[in-house]
């Protein structure tokens, strides 16, 4: 069983649809590795066992009767817990919302039950999506599979971590900062956010709408785009989706690269911790190979996005329960617990996004004559939990995260992250792939070019069931809701 969940998505499913294995033996494998791991890494906040075997011995029957509703029949895939799925609890993190029980799904949820994945259960991660951490949550940190005394990434840390520990073989994050790429990057998986609108965002908590979008995070390119093919669509009911048809994803997957001419943004490259730098040099020296090569260029400035005012909106539905014991003020740390803001200077900066997302291809891609981006994913390796809780007890200015990753998100490209290297600690190191606007199969492309080219994806964590959890200090603790009885 335990082998059984370290297959790719890709994998378990080809032995599904080949019925060598089944949708149950798959959910079994699955809780069994949460049953093991989940007390390290602290990755999941709700399990939602009995629902998932109920729908994988439904799914059984139809494998059996030779019916297959897509490649994510009977595969186990985790949701972080700001994505609603009907009839189970969608906290956020947080103590707020610890009872929120929606009564209808998110409509990728949605799409992820028409395509026959099991869903296995939601994700721990940073409180209300409002920081690159997942140190601060009601249900306590989320930890590094790679080094439990460190953080796993922000804000969709505990999915990350699943797909590391091989507790699912994919699992839903959300991207308004780099919340999919940078703990994807920091766990050694791959992490992609498409398209801005190009994935619904209704039925998510939303931190920024403008900002605001949903990927998968798996273990390889592949299994990300076999994912996103389910998910990927218009739902006219979400106003920031765009009525664009949907490509095969499938077909990038071993696609050329050859033509490809790589764009290098320096100012993606300043004050980068070295491991870091010598990893993404010898990235580069690989993909020079695979590709036309690589030139300098320049990307426009970010001006702003309004993003405390539409955070705002959200907090004041909550009302005065926002504030709660759980950390909330000192916490949040995304950029986004303001309000307030002149709603003259809102729409300003509202408009300036919309103009610089229709005019960031031409600005880019055209006039430079590039094809895709390549950027490191985040400028830092994962610190500690102990230090960032204690960065916040002592109201210490925030880490420089998420630098690399926020501007993506402004310009609304498909950008995915792919593991590139390691430290010296074994600490996984990460790659941004990115391209223009509905480009997202050139992005696939070369990012399944470098992943076969290189090993670092096929490496794993070597925490074991002894493995020992670090202790915080009371101070640390204190930041979080681990030390909260629930």
């Amino acid at each position: 069983m335990t082998d059984l969940s370290a297959l790719t998505l890709k994998q378990a499913s080809a032995m599904i649809r080949a019925k060598k294995v089944s949708p149950v033996e798959l959910t079994e494998a699955c809780l069994a590795s949460i049953k093991t791991f989940n007390p390290k890494t602290n990755a999941w906040i709700t399990v939602m066992r009995e629902q998932a075997l109920a729908q994988a011995h439904a799914l059984e029957k139809e494998q059996a009767a030779g019916h297959f509703r897509s490649p994510l029949h009977g595969i186990p895939i985790g949701l972080k817990d700001n994505i609603d799925a009907a009839g189970v609890r969608t906290t956020a993190g947080s103590k707020t919302l610890e009872g929120n029980v929606p009564l209808n799904d998110a409509e990728v949820t949605r799409r992820l039950r028409a395509a026959g994945a099991v869903l296995i259960g939601k994700c721990n991660m940073h409180i209300f999506a409002q920081g690159a951490t997942s140190a601060v949550s009601y249900f306590g940190p989320v930890r590094n599979p790679w080094d439990l005394a460190a953080i796993a990434g922000g804000s969709s840390g505990g999915s990350a971590a699943a797909v590391a520990m091989d507790n699912c073989y994919a699992a839903l994050g959300t991207d308004t900062g780099g919340s999919i790429r940078t703990p994807s990057a920091m766990c050694g998986v791959v992490g992609f956010k498409a398209t801005y609108g190009r994935v619904s965002i209704r039925g998510i908590i939303p931190l920024t709408w403008s900002l605001d979008h949903c990927g998968p995070i798996a273990r390889t390119v592949e299994d990300a785009a076999l994912v996103l093919q389910q998910i990927a669509g218009y739902d006219h009911l979400d106003l920031q989706s765009i009525d664009y048809p949907v490509p095969d994803y499938s077909t990038a997957i071993g696609g050329p690269v050859s033509q490809f001419r790589i764009g290098i943004p320096p100012m993606f490259y300043d004050g980068l911790d070295t491991e870091i730098g010598q990893a993404m040099e010898a990235a580069i020296s690989v993909l020079a190979r695979l590709t036309k090569g690589s030139c300098e260029i320049q990307m426009p400035n970010v001006l702003g996005t309004g993003a405390g005012s539409e955070g705002a909106v959200f907090r004041e539905e909550l009302g005065n329960s926002f504030v709660s014991p759980e950390g909330a003020p000192t916490g949040l740390g995304g950029g986004n617990g303001g309000g307030g803001q002149r709603a003259v200077d809102y729409i300003k900066e509202w408009r300036q996004l919309r103009l610089m997302r229709r005019t960031v291809d031409a600005d880019v891609f055209q006039k430079q004559n590039i094809d895709l981006l390549v950027t490191p994913t985040i400028r830092h390796l994962p610190w500690t939990i102990e230090e960032e809780l204690g960065r916040l007890a002592n109201e210490r200015p925030r880490h420089p995260e998420p630098g690399n990753t926020r501007s993506l998100d402004d310009y609304g490209l498909p950008t995915i992250t792919v593991p590139c290297g390691f430290s010296k600690n074994g600490l996984p190191i990460g790659m941004q792939i990115s391209g223009p606007n509905l480009a997202e199969r050139n992005v696939l492309a070369l990012a399944h070019a470098f992943e076969q080219a290189t090993d670092w994806h096929l490496r794993r964590p070597t925490l074991t069931a002894d493995s020992k959890v670090p202790v915080l200090s009371k101070a640390a603790a204190a930041q979080t809701g681990e030390s909260l009885t629930r």
